[in-house]
C-alpha cells in the first residue's frame, strides 16, 4: 500500500512536471498560427509549479531531503540523541499544522470567492495541493522524530502549543513570542528543515501583531502565480536530464581534448564542468552529488593530490551561479524587481573572472608537480567537439530563443527540457524512458519542492517585515552610522558572507534582498551592481567555514573528514574572496558590458 501511494505520488509529481514544459511549447507553436495563443495556458502552468513544489516537498519529507542546516543534522547524529531528533520533529510537526490551518483558510477564503482558471476550474482546487503538501510534509517528520509509537505521539503534543496559543488570545500581548523564536531557531540549528525554521518564525511574528497566519501561505501562493517562477523547475528538471545522462562524461571528454594538454589542463575540465551544471540546477551541492563522482577519481588517476581535489571540486560546485539560465539569478530578478536580462549580462564578466582566478590558482598550484598532461590530439579533438556538438549546442538554444524574440523566458526553459529529453532519451539514449523518465523526474522535483518551499514560507517572513516597515528602519539605523558608500559596501560584504554560511541563497535572496535593496538605493549603487555583488557573496558563503552548505556536501561526497575539507578548501576560499572584493569595488566590472549593450 506505502509503496503504491509512493509511486502515485512520485507519478503526480513527474506528470505536473512535464505538463509545465509541454504546455509553454504548444502556447509557443500555436501563436504562430493564432496570435491569442492558447487560453489560459500560462496561468495553468503557474498552478502546475505549485503542485510540483508541494509534491515534490512531500516527496523530499519522504526521503529525508529536505534542505536543512547539515551542521545540525550531523551534530545530532553524532551524539545519537534521540531526544534531539524528538524535539526536532515534534517542532517541526507543530510548525505544518500551522501551516496546515492557514492554507486551509487561505481555500476556504477562495471557495467562498469562487474564482477559476481557464475553463471553469475553481481556483481553490488548485490551491488544495497546500494543506494536502504540509499535512503530508507534517506527518513524514513526525514520523522521523521516534522509532517507536509512543515517542512519535510525544513528538505530536508539540503541536498543542500553537493551539492553546491560538486558544488564549491575551498571551499575544506578552513577550511569549520570544522564546518561541529562540526554539525554532533551536531547532533549525539541530536539524529542522530550513521552511520550518523560516515559517515558524514568520507564524509567530504575525500571531504576536495580531496579523492571519493565513498570510504565510497567502504569500507562497502569489509566489507560485508570478509569471517568471515556473522557468525554476523547467530548468532543474533540464539540468537534471542532462546530469543524469551522458552529458557530463561527453562535455569531460571535450574539455580534456582541448585544454589537457596544458599543465594542469584536468583541473580546468573539473571547473568549467562545474561551472556549467551549476548554472542549470541552481544548486551548487547538487554539482558535487552529481559530478564528485565522476570527477574527483578523475583528478586523483591524473595524480592530483586528494587535498587539491577536495578543494578544487568544493569550490568548483558554487561556481557558474551567475550564468544563464542559473536560478539563483532569475529569483533574484524576481524579487528585487530589475531586468533579468541586464542582470545575466551584468554578472557574466564577474563570472569569468570567478573562473579565471580559481583556474589560474590551480594552475598556479600543480606547476612544478608533475601532474601528468593529455598529449593534444587534433584527430580526437576533433572527435570530442564532434560527440559533444549538442551540448555545445544547448547555450545558443538557451539564448537565442530568449534574445532573438522567438520565445518568453518560461518558452525558453520548456524548450531547453524538450532539448535536453530529445538528446538523452533519444539522439544518445543514455537514459531510457520506461526505466530512468520517472526517477529523475522525482529527483528533479524533490530539489524544487525542497527549494521552493522555503522561498514561499520566506515570502511569509518578509511580507511581515515589510508590514513592520523593518527596511525603513535599517536605513534610518545604517544612516545614523555610516555616510561613506565604500564602507556601506564593506559592512555589506560582512553581512552577506554571515548570511551566505547560514542560510541557503534562495531563502537569503526572498527574506535579505528587501532589506539591502533600499540602502543601496540610498548609497547611490546601482541595483545590477548590487545585485552581482549579493550573489557572489552567497557563492563565497557556500564555501565559509564552519558551516558553508557546500563543505558538509563534499565531506560526505568525498567521504572526508571535515576539518580536513575546511583544510582543503581555505585556499580556494581566499582566491573566492579577492573575486567578492574585485566586484564589489570595480563596479566598472558588472556596468562595462550592459553599457555595451543596452545603451
Amino acid at each position: 500500500m506505502k509503496r503504491s501511494f509512493d509511486s502515485l505520488e512520485n507519478g503526480l509529481a513527474v506528470l505536473a512536471l512535464f505538463t509545465m514544459a509541454l504546455l509553454p511549447l504548444l502556447e509557443a507553436v500555436v501563436r504562430t498560427f493564432y496570435p491569442s495563443g492558447i487560453s489560459g495556458s500560462i496561468i495553468w502552468v503557474q498552478h502546475l509549479a505549485l503542485w510540483v513544489a508541494f509534491l515534490g516537498a512531500a516527496i523530499a519529507a519522504r526521503r529525508g531531503e529536505l534542505l536543512s542546516l547539515t551542521a545540525g543534522a550531523q551534530l545530532a547524529s553524532t551524539r545519537q540523541s534521540k531526544w534531539i531528533d524528538l524535539v526536532v520533529g515534534g517542532v517541526s510537526f507543530a510548525v505544518c499544522v500551522v501551516l496546515v490551518h492557514g492554507s486551509l483558510e487561505l481555500v476556504s477564503v477562495e471557495r467562498e470567492g469562487g474564482r477559476a482558471l481557464a475553463y471553469g476550474f475553481p481556483v481553490w482546487v488548485a490551491q488544495a495541493i497546500m494543506p494536502i503538501g504540509f499535512a503530508l510534509i507534517g506527518w513524514r517528520l513526525l514520523y522521523r522524530a521516534a522509532s517507536t509509537w509512543r515517542g512519535r505521539a510525544l513528538a505530536a503534543s508539540f503541536a498543542l502549543v500553537p493551539l492553546l496559543l491560538y486558544r488564549f488570545e491575551s498571551l499575544q500581548e506578552t513577550g511569549i513570542y520570544l522564546p518561541l523564536i529562540l526554539i525554532l531557531l533551536s531547532a533549525t540549528a539541530l536539524g529542522a528543515p530550513i521552511f520550518v525554521g523560516i515559517g515558524g518564525v514568520a507564524a509567530a511574528l504575525l500571531w504576536h501583531d495580531l496579523f492571519p497566519v493565513a498570510a504565510i501561505p497567502t504569500e507562497t501562493y502569489n509566489l507560485a502565480i508570478k509569471p517568471i517562477l515556473p522557468t525554476i523547475p523547467l530548468f532543474t528538471l533540464a539540468g537534471f536530464i542532462l546530469a543524469e545522462g551522458g552529458t557530463p562524461r561527453r562535455l569531460v571528454e571535450l574539455f580534456r581534448a582541448l585544454v589537457g594538454w596544458i599543465p594542469g589542463g584536468i583541473a580546468i575540465v573539473a571547473i568549467v564542468v562545474c561551472a556549467f551544471f551549476t548554472s542549470f540546477t541552481g544548486g551548487s551541492g547538487v554539482t558535487i552529488l552529481a559530478m564528485g563522482g565522476l570527477l574527483f577519481p578523475m583528478l586523483i588517476e591524473r595524480k592530483y593530490t586528494p587535498k587539491f581535489t577536495t578543494g578544487l571540486l568544493t569550490s568548483a560546485g558554487s561556481l557558474g551561479l551567475l550564468f544563464p539560465p542559473s536560478l539563483a539569478v532569475i529569483l533574484y530578478g524576481l524579487v528585487a524587481g530589475v531586468e533579468l536580462r541586464r542582470l545575466f549580462v551584468s554578472g557574466f564578466v564577474p563570472a569569468i573572472l570567478e573562473i579565471g582566478l580559481v583556474a589560474g590558482f590551480a594552475l598556479y598550484a600543480v606547476k612544478g608537480v608533475g601532474i601528468e598532461r593529455v598529449p593534444f590530439d587534433v584527430r580526437r579533438s576533433l572527435t570530442a567537439i564532434w560527440k559533444a556538438k549538442w551540448e555545445i549546442a544547448i547555450p545558443a538554444v538557451v539564448l537565442g530563443s530568449i534574445l532573438g524574440g522567438f520565445a518568453t523566458l518560461v518558452e525558453a526553459a520548456a524548450i531547453t527540457v524538450l532539448y535536453a529529453f530529445v538528446l538523452e532519451f533519444i539522439v544518445h539514449r543514455d537514459l531510457k524512458i520506461t526505466k530512468d523518465l520517472l526517477r529523475v523526474g522525482a529527483d528533479a522535483a524533490t530539489l524544487i519542492g525542497g527549494v521552493l518551499i522555503i522561498l514561499g514560507v520566506a515570502l511569509g517572513l518578509t511580507n511581515y517585515l515589510i508590514f513592520a516597515e523593518i527596511p525603513q528602519l535599517a536605513v534610518d539605523w545604517v544612516q545614523t552610522f555610516v555616510s561613506s558608500p565604500l564602507f556601506f559596501l564593506l559592512l555589506l560584504n560582512v553581512f552577506l558572507l554571515i548570511v551566505g554560511c547560514l542560510m541557503d541563497i534562495y531563502s537569503a535572496i526572498v527574506v535579505v534582498v528587501p532589506l539591502i535593496t533600499p540602502l543601496g538605493i540610498v548609497f547611490g549603487i546601482d541595483p545590477f551592481h548590487l545585485g552581482i555583488i549579493f550573489l557572489t557573496n552567497m557563492e563565497l558563503g557556500y564555501l565559509t567555514p564552519p558551516v558553508g552548505m557546500n563543505l558538509f556536501l563534499a565531506s560526505y561526497r568525498f567521504k572526508q573528514p571535515l576539518p580536513d575539507v575546511y583544510r582543503a578548501t581555505l585556499p580556494f576560499f581566499a582566491i573566492r574572496a579577492v573575486a567578492v572584493v574585485l566586484v564589489t569595488y570595480l563596479p566598472w566590472l558588472t556596468q562595462f558590458l550592459p553599457a555595451l549593450l543596452f545603451d
